[in-house]
């Protein structure tokens, strides 16, 4: 149940000059914060958090605790030790990046004194977790301040906060931020960069003294995102190590950063990045920052993993039903939009097993190529005389259904739209933006500009059987101005409200979001989706790093992976049908191929591909996703492992030579270790048992054995050459 603390509590523990303490608990962390308590000629000062790591005793002495980890007041120093509460502020003595930064317009109000007002918490002690929410505020500078803090069952902690301007003039907020400790022993960070076609590059450092700090300035999440900002202990890998890590659920400009000082304290944090003048808050008016969600983990990465995966498969809108396997038109026909060949092109995916068929760029307006159309969000008389229904009732008729490419927040100069609304572009008033990939944004902030695009969105979806809309964003904000004023925040929140009135009109429409690939990947666009698109290229080599990292946050089953041709599109790259297929399995499988192209043995093989996606389903959207931290270098090693842990499924991905002639045998993690399992090789697609240079003596029949001897000793893999994948499947003996 709810327990207020204060000012009941308070009046408790002032008496006996104590503090309160809310533990939030799960079986793999805890939270622990004090609550301060005044009294009447005091008030109370914000809570601050003893520890977020390790889970403790359910009843440990928390007074105890503070006691012990309280640090004596060094030369050279504040005369009292400095708190960190939960909004550090430098009116505390503290010297790190603040949790608020903003002032009036006079410069008055810039160091507010927040007390406590009301604290309440939950504590689910079933299921573990709870919550616990902090109201205080600034009586002086007429500031109020809310951070609500929830500890879900698999151990994730959302931290969302709030500023209330409750003064007479407006305040101009500069930064929001969610600020969480680290200990003294998280000295490595790890986040990732990337670019178009090569998104999610892990990167490492040492932390030294100073902050590491990521901004994205694209307005949009970027190629670059750092994802998951994580800082662990020395040499922290997938199974092993101590990590925290913050993901900012938003998608719009960002900053998140790591910091430690010759204090002895360090701290990770995440918030909106800002623009000058963004947010003035008028009297009576409310800023809510995005969501930041923190995972500790002391299974390495993969613990962190599981617990993200786990709370985005909480969210109610997740997908239950099985992902169907999807055919994209894109690098099968481009813009070559013909009712006859596109038919020919759903035929053959209904015979190799395909669920769901997408219709890409191409089918509106003047959309003949990439620089002409955008924003004319009609059927193309001129290519779809008859318009989308006979194509349509064909997929339908095959036992497939039916999706649709949209770029709704672009539009090209070259377009009814732009050429009857031009002051409907997101910029500078008197002036335009420049060009990225042709096109324009379209002002959403603007209401007569979201009203038509929900309009013909809307319409689009009423008068059409149409399942699935692949969602595209293919540029960044620039000199992204609203009225004069920045706009990005503005934009951001109103695709968000496009997108939920659309869900709301049309529940059972599924939405994919890409953004020329992987530009827009954040759990703020995945509560409005039900899927992502990694990347843009569709070469194996490129996607196996790709999807192994964007998987640090998102499932397999809402992560796309796409079976493309024989020659990469992106890269030139040739790969075989085995190595391309191995590596789509595992996400969310479709196709991106020209089928009525493909000899009857590749169309064989590609069945039997599907066919083995369709009964592995339930493992490879359910279970545990597993990276093996293997000491060669040119191998990757990947899987899932059933909740139960009586089936896995893992990839041996050979990248490039090994240094060694016969590389290490593999061990194998997440396990039981009492149990027997049946290991055998899958030849996905003819391959790669055909040809393996030197194959281990026990791939012909496989092997049976515990899986205490698979994660402690490990199995020996065959000698691939470069760029090939092994597929294993454990089964229970």
């Amino acid at each position: 149940m709810s327990e207020p603390l204060v000012p009941d509590a308070a009046a408790r523990a002032a008496a006996s000059g104590a503090s309160t303490f809310v533990h939030l608990r799960t079986s793999t962390c805890s939270l622990l914060l004090e609550v301060p308590v005044g009294d009447a000629a005091q008030a109370s000062p914000l809570p601050r958090i003893v520890h977020w790591g390790p889970a403790l005793d359910q009843d440990v002495d928390a007074a105890a605790l503070v006691l012990a980890i309280s640090p004596p007041v060094p030369h050279a120093a504040p005369d009292e030790p400095v708190r960190r509460h939960l909004l550090p502020m430098a009116v505390d003595g503290w010297r790190l990046r603040p949790g608020l930064r903003g002032a009036r317009a006079d410069g008055t109000a810039w160091s507010p004194l927040f007390t406590v007002h009301s604290v309440e918490s939950d504590v689910d002690e079933e299921r573990g977790g709870g919550w616990v929410t902090v109201n205080a505020s600034d009586d002086q500078f007429a500031l109020r301040q809310q951070t609500r803090l929830t500890l879900h069952p698999g151990g994730v902690l959302e931290i969302e906060q709030s500023l209330f301007n409750d003064g007479r003039e407006d305040y101009l907020l500069a930064e929001l931020a969610a600020t969480l400790p680290i200990p003294a022993r998280a000295l490595e960070v790890l986040d990732m960069t990337g670019r178009w076609c090569r998104e999610r590059v892990p990167q490492r450092h040492h932390l030294n003294m100073g902050a590491w700090t990521r901004e994205g300035r694209r307005g949009r999440t970027g190629h670059d995102s750092p994802l998951v900002l994580t800082a662990g202990t020395e040499g922290f890998g997938f199974g092993a190590g101590e990590v925290w890590g913050v993901h900012l659920a938003w998608s719009g400009d960002s900053t998140v950063w790591a910091e430690r000082n010759p204090v002895g304290v360090s701290q990770l944090g995440a918030a909106e990045l800002l623009a000058p003048g963004e947010v003035r808050l008028a009297p009576g008016e409310t800023y809510t920052a995005p969501c930041v969600f923190a995972a500790y983990s002391d299974r390495g990465l993969d613990g962190m993993s599981g617990a993200f995966h786990e709370l985005v498969r909480s969210r109610p809108h997740h997908p239950r039903t099985p992902r169907p396997v999807i055919l994209n038109t894109w690098e099968a026909v481009y813009f070559d939009h013909r009712l006859d060949r596109l038919t020919e092109l759903a035929d053959a995916a209904a015979r190799v097993g395909v669920e769901r068929f997408v219709l890409d760029d191409g089918w509106f307006g003047g959309r003949r190529n990439d620089t002409a159309g955008l924003g004319d969000w009609y059927v193309s008389k001129e290519v779809w005389p008859e318009g989308l229904g006979p194509l349509i009732d064909h997929v339908k008729s095959l036992g497939m259904d039916f999706g649709l490419w949209v770029e709704p927040e672009m539009v090209n100069p070259d377009s009814e739209l732009f050429r009857a609304h031009p002051d409907w572009v997101l910029g500078e008033p008197g002036r335009l933006p420049p060009t990225w990939r042709n096109q324009h944004v379209v002002d959403l902030a603007n209401p007569l500009a979201f009203d038509f695009l929900l309009e013909r969105l809307d319409r689009l979806l009423s008068d059409h059987d149409i399942a699935y809309l692949k969602w595209d964003h293919n540029r960044d904000l620039v000199d992204a101005g609203h009225d004069g004023r920045p706009g990005v925040r503005l934009q951001t929140l109103a695709i968000y409200r496009l997108l939920d009135e659309l869900r709301s009109r049309h529940p059972r429409v599924e939405i994919e979001s890409c953004a020329s690939g992987g530009g827009r990947v954040d759990l703020g666009i995945l509560e409005r989706t039900d899927r992502i698109w990694p990347s843009d290229t569709l070469d194996p080599l490129e996607r196996q790093h790709i999807q192994r990292w964007t998987q640090l946050l998102i499932p397999p089953e809402l992560v796309g992976a796409h079976i493309g041709s024989e020659v990469s599109h992106t890269t030139g790259r040739r790969h075989s049908l085995s190595f391309r297929a191995a590596t789509a399995l595992f996400g969310h499988l479709g196709i991106e191929w020209d089928l009525t192209a493909i000899t009857p043995a590749e169309a064989e093989d590609l069945a039997g591909v599907i066919s083995y996606y369709k009964q592995l389903r339930p493992l490879l959207h359910r279970g545990r996703v597993v990276r093996v931290d293997h000491p060669d270098p040119t191998a990757l090693v990947h899987g899932v492992v059933s909740q139960d842990r009586a089936e896995a499924v893992f990839a041996y991905v050979q990248l490039a030579s090994s240094p060694t002639e016969v590389s290490p045998p593999v061990r194998l993690r997440e396990l039981d270790a009492q149990r027997r399992y049946r290991v055998t090789t899958v030849p996905l697609a003819g391959g790669p048992t055909a040809q393996e240079i030197a194959p281990p003596p026990w791939a012909a029949d496989g092997i049976v054995l515990t899986g205490q001897v698979l994660m402690q000793v490990g199995l020996q893999m065959p000698v691939l050459h470069p760029e090939q994948a092994l597929i294993l499947h454990l089964g229970e003996e």
